[in-house]
């Protein structure tokens, strides 16, 4: 009789395995969005666990766009598209690390079965680092916690010291924790976030065209660089909380939205090379009266306001928002209306002599350790009025509006139709430039501009439609009208347009596949002939071929294919790193250069793996390509790279 209950204890003890296998899995761990939820679109779906886009370098951050930036990973860049403000009203205008921070309005909040754990990790030859891990489980069935922490790294790849040996440029560090709460009754939803960022990136300033050395260098790993001991330091922290309580079912629900963000630039120059000062600099000493400035040799510093031996300038901008909001939807329609508060502060500080700079003898300019901090500052209240509304029948036609007006200030509207896949579109926002853009104090920098409004008319219209079983086909197209804006000139300085930037551009993303053979391509063109302020390549393009299917009984899913990148030549924009802004630039050319790369993706139970040999074509037509006037992009490099999950 033992012997029988111990069979049957080792077959239920079997059963129990087999089932937990079975249960816990990509299934069982399901995703939510705020916004949904709002919307009241309750149902949460399974995490992506697919292969697609595994080793694309864009899928690696937060935001997948295509961007321009400095030739490494995590550095600091700029949408290559045209982008509009995400937001009306103040707002501070240093963006360049935007790309690589969790946005606290789009994270994915979960609801598992079991405890959750993702390991992501992505490793490359020259210096390339990306990690992520995650982890959430449900304290109970209405209540999920995560926690997630992020690091991005890289090698300097120009200048002293980048060869032979690791030298970071890059060290970013973000932390997120995040946490849903339903109500049994499921009259109540709570959705809070604290995100955190800190980017240390080095500055070089590029190559260093005027150097006589420049011409002399036969790979640009020898090249000189402007700056040796400058740096860009950005920290930012973001706390959001949204709470929903339903009054009548799904035909009413108020919510209100707590928003607190802090972010703080710094940008350090503690031993400013001399040959970026002026050659004749007077000396109060010998009796000579000097104007208020020193004058600089390059781009980067064309003039010294306090001293020319260091340069240490801050921005730190604050914002407070409440937004309190009546939303409701049914079979047929949704709508939204909220008042929103805001409150915004900033301060400014700059290291300044004890008295100004050219009243000071060179050897005390020199050495750099006698200053005091200059600072200004400001705050602002605002109050915004908003709302939308949203007309469909399933999913065959669909009609919305959504505007939102800041009381004696900026606004936006904008207005969408579509039946079926076909759609289209107007939109209309007048705002106020960037605070960076009305306000400097630096010590290379200073300027004070009162601007009016930038308004930007847009009309769009596409078809998004899938064709059969193997085809996918996504065409948009529009046109947009932009008056008087307010973008960096050649000189690294605000300016406001006076005539109208119009532009228009078509783009096409089509899948097909034939088998296990599969085509994957995205082809954009714009026209900027009329808009001499935006810069945008005429043409990008990026192309993507593999072959996909099991293999071994379907333990293993491959992806093996090769994936190319292009955009035509253009002007593209500079960067400028003591303002953090990318500025219009007629000087130097960004050729039009293909990249391409060869990949395999690999699917092996719970863990997704890629190698790649990125830039396979290095060498076969230009020596090296640019990604940013004088920034070079990487060299050919082996990347790996995984992600591992844990269901339990």
């Amino acid at each position: 009789m033992l012997s029988l209950l111990l069979v049957d204890t080792d077959a239920f003890a079997q059963i129990i395995d087999d089932t937990t296998k079975a249960i816990y899995g990509p299934k069982t761990v399901l995703k939510l969005y705020e916004q949904d939820v709002l919307e009241g679109r309750y149902t949460a779906v399974p995490i992506d666990t697919t292969l697609d886009n595994l080793h694309n370098e864009r899928y690696w951050y937060n935001d997948t766009a295509f961007y321009q930036h400095l030739g490494n990973i995590g550095t600091a860049s700029t949408p290559m598209l045209f982008r509009a403000p995400d937001k009306i009203g103040v707002r501070l205008g240093k963006n360049i690390f935007d790309r690589y921070a969790y946005d606290p309005h789009k994270i994915n909040y979960y609801d598992t079965r079991s405890p959750y754990t993702h390991l992501k990790y992505v490793q490359g030859g020259n210096g390339e680092q990306v990690f992520e891990v995650l982890h959430t489980r449900n304290i109970n069935p209405h209540w999920n916690f995560g926690l997630a922490y992020q690091i991005l790294s890289a090698d300097q790849q120009i200048g002293p010291g980048s060869q032979g040996r690791s030298k970071g440029i890059l060290d970013n560090q973000a932390i997120k924790a995040f946490t849903h709460y339903r109500s049994e009754n499921e009259k109540y939803d709570l959705f809070f976030n604290y995100n955190f960022m800190k980017v240390e990136q080095i500055e070089t300033g590029g190559i260093d065209t005027t150097s006589t050395s420049a011409i002399e260098f036969e790979r640009f790993e020898e090249a000189p660089v402007y700056l040796t001991q400058a740096s860009n330091e950005e920290s930012r922290n973001n706390l959001h909380l949204t709470q929903i309580y339903r009054l009548a079912k799904e035909n009413l629900k108020v919510y209100h939205t707590l928003d607190y963000y802090r972010q703080r630039n710094e940008f350090v120059d503690d031993a400013i090379p001399a040959t970026l000062i002026g050659d004749k600099q007077p000396n109060p000493i010998r009796g000579e009266k000097p104007d208020s400035t020193f004058k600089g040799t390059t781009y980067l510093y064309p003039t010294f306001r306090y001293s020319t031996g260091r340069t240490s300038d801050a921005t730190q901008y604050k914002e407070l928002e409440n937004t309190f909001g009546l939303t409701g939807n049914n079979k047929l329609s949704s709508y939204k209306a909220y008042i929103k508060l805001r409150n915004t502060g900033i301060t400014y500080s700059a290291i300044d002599s004890i008295d100004t700079a050219s009243q000071i003898p060179d050897s005390l300019l020199a050495a750099g350790n006698v200053f005091k901090t200059v600072s200004s500052s400001g705050n602002n209240d605002q109050v915004f009025i908003g709302g939308d509304i949203r007309l469909f029948y399933k999913e065959l036609a669909e009609l919305t509006g959504v505007a939102e007006y800041q009381l004696a200030g900026d606004y936006r509207i904008k207005g969408m139709a579509r039946i079926g896949g076909a759609y289209g579109s107007l939109e209309r926002m007048s705002f106020s430039q960037s605070l960076v853009q009305r306000f400097m104090l630096s010590n290379h920098y200073t300027w004070l501009h009162d601007r009016d409004n930038i308004v930007i008319n847009r009309i769009g219209a596409g078809l998004h439609q899938k064709i059969g079983k193997r085809q996918h086909i996504k065409l948009d197209g529009h046109f947009t009208k932009v008056e008087r804006w307010v973008y960096f000139n050649e000189e690294a300085l605000p300016a406001q347009a006076t005539g109208d930037q119009d532009f228009w551009g078509v783009s096409v993303a089509h899948k097909i596949n034939f088998g296990p053979l599969h085509f994957d391509n995205y082809v954009a063109y714009h026209n900027t002939d009329e808009a001499n302020y935006i810069r945008i390549p005429d043409w990008l393009v990026e192309s993507k071929v593999y072959l996909q299917g099991p293999l071994f009984r379907n333990a293993l899913f491959l992806q093996v294919g090769v994936q190319g990148t292009y955009a035509s030549a253009y002007y593209g924009y500079g960067y400028m790193p003591v303002t953090q802004q990318f500025f219009v630039q007629d000087a130097y050319t960004v050729q039009g250069y293909p990249v391409a790369e060869v990949f395999l993706n690999a699917d092996i139970k719970t863990v997704n793996v890629f190698l790649k040999m990125s830039h396979i074509n290095q060498g076969l037509s230009d020596p090296y390509y640019f990604q940013t006037p004088l920034y070079p992009g990487m060299r050919r490099s082996f990347v790996f790279g995984l992600t591992w999950r844990f269901f339990d």
